[in-house]
């Protein structure tokens, strides 16, 4: 059993591709690092070994959700250790390149690795002289680098270029040395997909194709052609963290509504949003509701295609974690919750109130429509149905009027694809189906082959 099987405790956040780890320093505390504001599996992790939260440190200013740091610092008395460099707006303890922090037996040291965010710190995990491990954040990844236009387009390649030299750094660490990165598989902080979420300095040595970049103009060109999109609320994010996002005195509820209610939230300017299962959706839903079901990415479209400043009003199915809707929302600061729908879509009926459908359709019941097909550029141009429309989901809003009549609407299964045929809805559109699966379902079914790469068929 190695140093990480006994001390340190992974905490994976599938959806938004991200691990927070929780180390057991061998008395009693633990140090948080990289926490979401979602303490609860944390928590849970803490009380099963007895340890109580000492220290909290965040590696960056987080875009993809709001730390926890500032709750632990209330709940448990956790010293916050942070980026000097980032000025932060709350008491913790300012690092700069080279401070050292003592935990009682083992030593945390900074090591400023800039690129992912300018005040980026990774944190290098020392006992004695032996390098146990190193927690990189957003910079040395597995099998990558973390994406480095999050401060706008014009800083992407000077960013991208200290990435370089963040990287160069952290290989120069012995081989054997741990690596323990917050971004992962499904981070859209630019993590390739694949299974592993931490490795060692050897292994990305020999894995990583950027260290494989014969010189910084090919790392940084290789860099920032893998960059894609990413949700709209990451530019929001970065600012809450820095000036520390609110702190919860209590479980934060999801209150009840009457359809009476949710009928004058809507007229005040609420969005409705319906986190049930796709089929349920597309049974019966209320008009003008964006279908977003309750899965792991639930926050991601959240976060990505409604705004935090309108009131929320959801619709549940009756088996859903309410707590679940409630925290995915909470961490990317998604705080005007006015409640849900009590008793669904049948009390919303019972009141006399409409409802809309939309056609979910198995792959051989789709042939003759349009498809349209709303995955990520990555995905699409891995494998996709010739002649489809391509529009991402997170730009369909403003691309609504691109996309043809009676579509077919499509992604991986249906989930995504579901969220579309609802924002089309919203914008106007008629004769929407979704289907019913993916790619490789519909090609299957009408004598097909996959085709590759990223024609645009607009045109």
């Amino acid at each position: 059993m190695g140093f990480a099987d006994d001390h340190l405790i992974p905490l994976v956040d599938e959806g938004l591709g991200n691990s927070a780890y929780l180390l057991d320093l061998g008395d009693g505390r633990a140090l948080a690092m990289d926490a979401s504001r979602d303490l609860r599996a944390l928590r849970a992790a803490a009380e099963r070994r007895g340890l109580r939260i000492a220290f909290a440190a965040d590696t960056h200013l987080h875009a993809d959700f709001l730390s926890g740091a500032v709750q632990l610092a209330r709940d448990t008395g956790a010293t916050i250790l942070a980026s000097a460099a980032s000025r932060r707006a709350f008491a913790h303890q300012a690092l700069a390149d080279g401070d050292e922090v003592d935990l009682g037996g083992l030593t945390l040291r900074a090591l400023a690795t800039p690129g992912h965010t300018d005040e980026h710190l990774s944190f290098l995990l020392l006992d004695g002289s032996q390098e146990l491990g190193v927690f990189t954040g957003g910079s040395l990844i597995v099998n990558s680098a973390a994406r480095t236009d999050l401060l706008g387009p014009e800083r992407t390649e000077e960013l991208a270029r200290a990435q370089y030299r963040s990287l160069q750094r952290l290989t120069t660490l012995p081989d054997a040395t741990a690596v323990w990165p917050t971004h992962g598989a499904g981070s859209f902080c630019s993590a390739p997909p694949g299974t592993e979420r931490t490795t060692t300095i050897g292994a990305q040595k020999q894995a990583n194709p950027l260290l494989a970049a014969p010189d910084e103009d090919t790392f940084v060109a290789q860099l920032i052609a893998s960059l894609g999109t990413y949700p709209a609320y990451f530019d929001r994010l970065g600012e809450i963290n820095r000036r520390g996002p609110a702190v919860l005195n209590a479980q934060p509820a999801l209150p009840e509504l009457s359809a009476q209610q949710s009928r004058t939230l809507m007229a005040n300017g609420a969005h409705v949003v319906d986190v049930r299962p796709a089929a349920d959706y597309a049974a019966g839903h209320i008009p003008g509701s964006l279908s977003i079901p309750l899965r792991d990415q639930f926050a991601t479209w959240l976060g990505w295609l409604l705004p935090a400043t309108a009131p929320l009003v959801f619709v549940t199915g009756e088996d859903q974690d309410l707590s679940e809707v409630v925290w995915q929302a909470y961490k990317i600061g998604y705080e005007r919750l006015a409640g849900r729908l009590t008793g669904g879509m049948e009390a919303w009926l019972a009141d006399g109130n409409a409802q809309a459908t939309t056609a979910f359709l198995t792959a051989d019941r789709a042939a003759g429509r349009p498809y349209v097909d709303v995955r990520q550029q990555a995905e699409f141009a891995a494998g996709h149905v010739p002649g489809a429309v391509h529009i991402e989901l997170g730009a369909l809003t403003e691309s609504a009027a691109d996309t043809p009549a009676g579509p077919v609407v499509a992604c991986g299964h249906g989930e995504r694809a579901m969220t579309a045929a609802s924002l089309l809805e919203r914008a106007g559109h008629t004769d929407i189906a979704v289907l019913d699966g993916g790619p490789a379902d519909y090609t299957a079914a009408h004598g097909q082959q996959l085709a590759q790469g990223t024609e645009d068929t607009r045109s």
